[in-house]
């Protein structure tokens, strides 16, 4: 080990660091990295990648609930988990985010960015500032993580956005949700666009509503809404799936006839008559 060490110093114009840094330096743990992975999709995603990924290496969990976090990380002790408990909607836990890419500089397989929430209700009578955690959670913290992570990522790697078949069209009565749901569905394709000489496929998921906490947290459970009658998505198969066709290169993915078909009718249709329906 001295004399291949040795060798190593005398061909390697950065002598001065010596050959344990350099060894640090040249290993990054293939990683995947979930915001919202507490609870619902975001846990569903954590779950079906230690199934299907046997790649990775180290799972980074992003979310506010540490006790959440560290439950889901010790459910499964036959992988490497790196808990970090931030609330995204502050600078200071995005710039802790920064630092800690900085300091592990992983190899970022993929980037799931699921934190968000929505919330039911006429626009005007919704507390100011909640509707304004929407607008940074939803997307001011998906940009930012975005753009932080993407340098950490190569060739084959992919981001799965994940945004809503209310990004199809406004919705009334979720009129700021679907605002920045349509947000995260332009910005991925945009973002897919400008990452595509690197290699790095960019993914828009657009699910129907989903039997997890958001119907609680976006209090749409019995109040009269045609989301409480929407056919529900299976969350595995959402989770599941979409890894696919994000894998496969696709920039887009609507689960469910159903929400294929509205997805189309979109297009066709103005906005005047799909909000009619809402």
């Amino acid at each position: 080990m001295f004399f291949i060490s040795s060798i190593y110093k005398r061909i390697n114009p950065f002598s001065y660091i010596n050959h344990t840094q350099i060894l640090f330096l040249e290993v990054s743990m293939k990683t995947a990295i979930i915001t919202g992975a507490s609870s619902g999709l975001g846990m569903e995603y954590f779950k079906v990648l230690t199934e299907i990924c046997p790649e990775i290496e180290e799972f980074w969990l992003i979310a506010r609930r540490e006790d959440k976090l560290t439950a889901l990380a010790s459910a499964n002790p036959k992988v490497k988990s790196f808990v970090l408990p931030v609330d995204l909607t502050e600078k200071e836990s995005l710039l802790t985010y920064e630092k800690y890419l900085a300091e592990k500089k992983p190899e970022v397989t993929i980037l799931i960015n699921n934190a968000g929430f929505g919330k039911l209700g006429d626009v005007m009578e919704l507390p100011v500032f909640e509707q304004r955690d929407m607008v940074m959670l939803n997307c001011a913290a998906l940009t930012a993580i975005s753009l932080m992570t993407a340098p950490y990522m190569e060739k084959g790697s992919c981001i799965i956005q994940v945004s809503s078949i209310a990004a199809f069209s406004p919705t009334p009565r979720m009129s700021v949700y679907s605002a920045t749901k349509a947000y995260v569905l332009a910005f991925a394709k945009a973002l897919r666009r400008e990452l595509r000489k690197s290699g790095v496929n960019v993914l828009a998921v657009c699910p129907g509503p989903m039997e997890t906490e958001f119907t609680a947290v976006a209090e749409i459970d019995g109040k009269p809404s045609l989301f409480s009658v929407l056919p529900r998505c299976d969350v595995r198969q959402v989770a599941l799936k979409s890894i696919m066709k994000a894998r496969k290169g696709r920039g887009v993915y609507t689960n469910r006839l159903i929400y294929k078909v509205y997805r189309v009718l979109t297009k066709l249709l103005p906005d005047s008559i799909t909000m009619r329906r809402l």
